[in-house]
């Protein structure tokens, strides 16, 4: 029997990357506040976060199932880069990011009423120099807006990138094979 879970995320890539496990799932979406604390580095935000989902779709009834929650920040010189604002703070954040290597942390995290654990996978992304032109083509195409650092890996963003050390699938938001190993690791002798 396949082992069954909750996705406590919305996205889209998420889901699309939790399927490509095999796992059977329920998708939904919990409301947590992401803002950061204050002192916190983005690594323990980045963290605190994907346990905090997991966690309040516990709270909220989902008991039954594990609940994998799982959280993706861009960071670069320690600090944590959003989803961008509007044009003006997308061209900032892609200035940042031109011909720079910076790291982009995804958090996963296990959760039922009894016990939580969670890693943090860490992946470097270097990106080559960006032309005005296009970042201009590129906040058009409407694919920034709703991503993590102002840019998707898996579509144009990608053409950015000219190196890649550590999980592809991190930077889109769920790492498989660590994802894969920490369900093993939770599940072991629940489930046959």
């Amino acid at each position: 029997m396949a082992l069954s879970l909750y996705l406590a995320s919305a996205s889209p890539r998420r889901k699309q990357l939790l399927s490509q496990l095999g796992y059977d799932f329920i998708q939904f979406s919990v409301d947590a506040d992401e803002s950061q604390l204050n002192d916190e580095t983005p690594l323990a935000h980045v963290e605190r976060l994907a346990c905090l989902k997991a966690q309040m779709a516990v709270a909220k009834g989902y008991t039954d199932r594990p609940v994998l929650g799982s959280d993706t920040v861009v960071v670069i010189d320690n600090t944590a880069l959003g989803k961008p604002r509007d044009k003006q703070d997308f061209m900032a954040t892609m200035a940042r990011l031109s011909g720079r290597t910076h790291q982009v942390y995804t958090a996963i995290a296990l959760a039922n009423s009894t016990r939580i654990v969670s890693k943090v996978v860490c992946t470097d992304v270097t990106f080559k120099s960006l032309s005005e032109q296009e970042l201009e083509d590129y906040w058009h195409s409407g694919e920034p807006l709703d991503k993590a650092g102002g840019y998707g890996i898996q579509g144009l963003g990608g053409k950015f990138v000219t190196r890649l050390s550590g999980s592809y699938f991190a930077v889109m938001g769920l790492p498989l094979y660590e994802t894969d190993e920490l369900i093993k690791e939770f599940t072991e002798g629940s489930y046959e």
